[in-house]
C-alpha cells in the first residue's frame, strides 16, 4: 500500500538503483522484485540532455552556499546537462510536481540525517518549486527542523538534522555515539514519509566513536534503526524503503586516474561500464542488516548510478573553496535531483 492510499513510506537514504530489491527476513534469504513501472535492474548511462537541468540554481534563493556551485565560481557547465538512461527501453519519468503535490496531498515528507540528506532536500524543494511556480509556500527552521510547506496542498517537505541516527552523549574525554540509543525516533513518528540517510559522518577515532572501525559503527547504528523499525512501525501501513550510500570521489585511485587530484577538474561522468572500485562496504552492511530484519523492506539502490558522477560534486565550488575541497555533497542541479526522480518514480508505481 503507497503512502498516498493511507500507508506510511519510510525510505532510508544512504543513496539508488532503480530494482526494487525485497530482502528475504531473518533467514537471509533475497528475493529480487521490481515495482510495477518501475525499471529493472542496476544498469544503465548517464547521457547527454540538453533539456537538462531541471531547474535553475539562481532561481532558488533558499539553496545553501555550499550545493550552489555556479554561484560560486564554476565555471563548466556540461555537468548540468546528464540525465540517468536505464538500460532497455525504460526511461526514469519526468518529474510532474503538481502531481506530487496532489499525490502527496495533507501529507508531511521528511529526510532525516546529515548535510547528504541536506543535499536531497534541497534538490526536491526546488524541483518542486520549480515546477509549480504559481504554489504559495512558507519556510522555517525550528530546533534543527527545517519545514518547507505547501499550505494549499497541505504538504509539508522537512528536513530534520540528526547525522548519526542514533544518539550522541557528552562524556569526561568529549562526544561519543550511544549505538544502541534512538531517541529522536519520536520526532520521525506519524510521518508519511520518512527519508533517512547516515554513514558520511560515522567515522573511527577522533569525536565520534573512539576505538571502533567505522562499519562496525555503522552497523550498530543500523541495527538500533531496525529495531525501531521493527518494532514501532506497521507493517499494515506502512511501506519501508532503504537507500542505498552516497558515494565520496576523494580518492582517484577508486576510478583507476591515481594522478588526478580528486574530484578537482572533472567535467564528465565515467566513461566505463562497471566502476573500477567495485560496490561500497558500507552498502554491503546496509544490505545485510536489511536481510535480518521481520519487517519487509524494500531496497531502493541509488548507489551505483552516483559512482560514475564524478564531475556532480563541488570540489573548490563549495562551502569550504580553495582550502577545503568538498568531494562528498553534490552540486545542484546535480545528482540529487536523480535520486529524487527514482524516489518520486517509486511513489507514482504506487498509484498515488
Amino acid at each position: 500500500m503507497g503512502v498516498f492510499g493511507g500507508a506510511i513510506f519510510v525510505v532510508i537514504s544512504l543513496l539508488v538503483v532503480l530494482a526494487v530489491t525485497t530482502l528475504g527476513h531473518a533467514t537471509g534469504k533475497r528475493e529480487e522484485t521490481v515495482e510495477t513501472g518501475s525499471c529493472g535492474g542496476i544498469a544503465g548511462t548517464w547521457v547527454y540532455d540538453s533539456s537538462y537541468p531541471l531547474y535553475n540554481s539562481s532561481q532558488c534563493p533558499f539553496l545553501q552556499k555550499q550545493f550552489k556551485c555556479l554561484e560560486n565560481g564554476r565555471l563548466d557547465t556540461d555537468y548540468l546537462k546528464y540525465r540517468w538512461k536505464p538500460a532497455g527501453d525504460c526511461d526514469l519519468p519526468r518529474f510532474d510536481g503538481r502531481a506530487f503535490l496532489f499525490g502527496l496531498r495533507g501529507k508531511r515528507l521528511m529526510f532525516v540525517g546529515d548535510s547528504l540528506g541536506l543535499n536531497q532536500w534541497q534538490s526536491l524543494t526546488c524541483m518542486v518549486l520549480t515546477a509549480v511556480p504559481d504554489a504559495k509556500y512558507t519556510s522555517t527552521t525550528v530546533a534543527g527542523l527545517s519545514n518547507f510547506s505547501f499550505p494549499e496542498y497541505g504538504v509539508q517537505l522537512m528536513f530534520f538534522r540528526d547525522a548519526f541516527l542514533v544518539d550522541i552523549v557528552s562524556t569526561s574525554t568529549g562526544r561519543a555515539l550511544r549505538l544502541d540509543s534512538l531517541q529522536n525516533a519520536k520526532i520521525w513518528e506519524g510521518v508519511d514519509v520518512l527519508i533517512f540517510n547516515s554513514w558520511d559522518y560515522i567515522q573511527e577515532g577522533n569525536k565520534t566513536y573512539k576505538d571502533m572501525n567505522r562499519l562496525v559503527a555503522y552497523e550498530k547504528a543500523l541495527n538500533t534503526w531496525v529495531k525501531w523499525v521493527d518494532s514501532s512501525v506497521d507493517p499494515s501501513k506502512t511501506t519501508v524503503f532503504y537507500q542505498g550510500v552516497s558515494p565520496d570521489h576523494a580518492n582517484a585511485s577508486d576510478w583507476a586516474e591515481p594522478k588526478a587530484n580528486a574530484c578537482l577538474d572533472q567535467t564528465r561522468p565515467l566513461a566505463v561500464s562497471r566502476y573500477p572500485a567495485g560496490p561500497s562496504p558500507a552498502e554491503l552492511v546496509a544490505e545485510k542488516v536489511i536481510r535480518s530484519m521481520t519487517y519487509p523492506v524494500r531496497l531502493l539502490n541509488v548507489t551505483y548510478l552516483s559512482q560514475f558522477r564524478v564531475d556532480g560534486h563541488p570540489s573548490v565550488y563549495g562551502f569550504g573553496g580553495h582550502r577545503n575541497m568538498d568531494c562528498s555533497h553534490w552540486c545542484l542541479p546535480g545528482v540529487p535531483d536523480t535520486w529524487n526522480l527514482i524516489l518520486y518514480q517509486s511513489l507514482v508505481a504506487n498509484n498515488f
